[in-house]
């Protein structure tokens, strides 16, 4: 039976999300995929109680803040190449266009070639989905690699549930959040950040380097020491650490 620990009062935590898989549950396709509104709602009364929340997502900028409408967080988007700090400032890596071109025709030619695989194009990275047929998945991640070693100076590939992101080289969620770490209210905070991915790892290694608590949403394994089993447990979770009456230390989490 595993233990469990404590998460300290929200006013010491800066809280880190994910969004597929950990707001919203897994979907058929991207563009399918919701936050549910009673989720969007524990954000705001989160944001209201700490001050310190943030979405941290393959998504982009602009999707995650389609998606959490009308609540409006800091964001790190595309895995840390797109960022929005607290006062609303936005960040974005350059990348090299013809690499980009290259790029995007050559996995264009491969969703092209499979049926059921769906390209989805974020602007400063692309994702290969074989969610409609799993049966491919090492042809896809076969071809989605040669595909990013010919602009190996400038993409890597990043692996996730049933997709294959082809990313810009030198960026990541660890990353992202460690930036957030050092920019005020976040900053002298003790991070705790949720996710379900291995796109998630490098962050919640940051996490437990900070001291702070990394959240496993489903199964597989994980750096994080805690784990929640999907989406509406870690809603159920955050319904119990924000009760009416004000602050107070959380519910405990299996570690």
């Amino acid at each position: 039976m595993p233990g469990a620990r404590l998460l300290p009062d929200l006013a010491r935590c800066a809280f880190f999300f994910d969004l597929d898989g950990t707001l919203a549950p897994l979907a058929p396709t991207p563009d399918a995929a919701r936050v549910p509104a009673g989720t969007i709602a524990l954000l705001q009364r989160l944001q209201q109680a700490c001050g310190a929340v943030a979405i941290v997502s393959g998504r982009s900028q602009a999707v995650i803040d389609q998606m959490l409408a009308p609540l409006r967080l800091p964001v790190s988007g595309l895995h840390g190449a797109q960022w929005r700090g607290p006062d609303g400032r936005i960040w974005e890596l350059s990348v090299n266009e013809d690499a980009a071109g290259r790029l995007l025709a050559s996995l264009s030619a491969i969703a092209d070639r499979y049926p059921g695989i769906r390209l989805e194009d974020k602007g400063l990275s692309y994702a290969l989905h074989y969610r409609q047929a799993p049966e491919r998945e090492a042809e896809i991640r076969l071809e989605a690699c040669a595909a990013a070693e010919a602009v190996r100076d400038d993409y890597v590939v990043q692996y996730g549930k049933m997709v294959v992101e082809v990313k810009p080289r030198g960026v990541d969620k660890g990353q992202a959040l460690e930036r957030f770490m050092e920019t005020e209210p976040f900053a002298a905070r003790l991070p705790v950040m949720a996710g379900d991915d291995l796109t998630d790892e490098p962050a919640f290694a940051v996490v437990a380097r900070l001291g702070g608590l990394a959240i496993k949403i489903g199964e597989g394994p994980s750096c994080a020491r805690a784990n929640l089993a999907d989406p509406a447990a870690l809603a159920r979770w955050l319904e119990i650490l924000l009760p009416p009456a004000g602050h107070r230390t959380g519910p405990a989490l299996g570690n």
